[in-house]
């Protein structure tokens, strides 16, 4: 089983049917004969740029992807704050998952990953300062 066909089942499966979780996303592979630990689907998830809405995951059309980063925080990024190690990024409704994806696309090394819900993200940063210099960098793309 290659990761291509993998993926190729995926998109499969989110165009055709509601898929919500990364659970029900496993299981739907399952049926087709695909086994995938939910690592592996986290993965896929992000390199396939897919988003999750209220309609369950979804492929992005290429008009829809951002250019960068710095293009989604300007549209969709409202707010910036620092808790410790951890940035929480407020956005407009239904754009966290977008803005986590441009992040994690972005390959910042400080960022050692993201948690997205409907409008928040978690950052995590390995460390209070290294958290401060990715706020500040953040808050640079807000203008």
């Amino acid at each position: 089983m290659t990761k291509s066909y993998r993926q190729g089942q995926i998109l499969k499966l989110i165009r055709s049917a509601t898929i919500s979780t990364q659970e029900d996303l496993a299981n739907a592979l399952k049926g087709c004969g695909v086994e995938a630990t939910q690592v592996t689907l986290s993965r896929d998830i992000r390199e396939m740029g897919l988003v999750k809405t209220t309609e369950g995951y979804r492929a992005l059309s290429v008009r829809e992807r951002p250019e960068d980063l710095a293009s989604l925080a300007g549209e969709f990024l409202r707010d910036v704050r620092i808790a410790q190690n951890q940035i929480v990024l407020r956005t407009a409704p239904g754009h966290a998952s977008s803005v986590a994806v441009a992040l994690d696309s972005a390959d910042w090394p400080e960022v050692v990953g993201t948690l997205a819900g409907d409008d928040t993200v978690l950052v995590i940063c390995p460390d209070a300062a290294v958290a401060e210099a990715v706020r500040a960098r953040l808050m640079d793309m807000l203008g």
